[in-house]
């Protein structure tokens, strides 16, 4: 099976400006654990996601005055969509994270995420009659 055929497409594009608690508001919402930061002005793509709104508030930070910017990683390894399952893991693994930007020529595609992936590898739960 290949990342395209498990991705989320859903994918919720922030600026790096957004505050964490207007960022989470918006992942909340879209029922999403990450979202790609676009900074037009520097590095370009990276990825927020909710353990990075965790750590900030564990470290007594203001979610209203912390930005993404602040806590976007910018060192983000994408995938393509042609990708198996299989790669996307081992990417995962590897770099100790659990969400990938599904990238091609025209932009980002979807987010893959380790959920995502175990979905597709798990058997279908069959009911036993009772």
């Amino acid at each position: 099976m290949l990342v395209r055929d498990a991705m989320s497409t859903v994918v919720l594009t922030i600026g790096p400006a957004h505050t964490l608690r207007q960022s989470a508001r918006l992942m909340s919402a879209r029922h999403v654990g990450a979202a790609v930061v676009l900074d037009e002005d520097s590095s370009g793509l990276g990825i927020l996601t909710e353990r990075d709104i965790l750590n900030s508030l564990a470290c007594g930070q203001n979610p209203d005055s912390e930005t993404a910017g602040s806590h976007t990683t910018t060192d983000v390894v994408f995938a393509a969509p042609t990708w198996t399952l299989e790669e996307a893991a081992a990417a995962m693994s590897h770099g100790g994270f659990r969400h990938l930007i599904v990238l091609d020529s025209s932009g980002p595609l979807g987010i893959v995420s380790v959920r995502d992936i175990i979905r597709c590898w798990a058997p279908v739960r069959q009911q036993v009659p009772a």
